[in-house]
């Protein structure tokens, strides 16, 4: 038996069309904002911490 176009077609329209859709999520510029500085702010707090922590240990040894 062969599978002809005229009915596999539209099954594979069925199949494709869904995998198309985008799903655009959108977030408030000054709200990503203001998290991108409270990371940024929390790396800097961790490495002046780390390098004001090393010294001290080395002193102790």
């Amino acid at each position: 038996m062969q599978i002809t176009w005229k009915w596999m077609a539209p099954w594979l329209l069925v199949l494709v069309l869904p995998a198309c859709v985008t799903i655009n999520i959108y977030f408030p510029a000054a709200a990503a904002e203001k998290a991108a500085d409270r990371i940024i702010d929390d790396v800097w707090q961790l490495k002046e911490k780390a390098a004001s922590s090393t010294p001290a240990e080395e002193k102790d040894k």
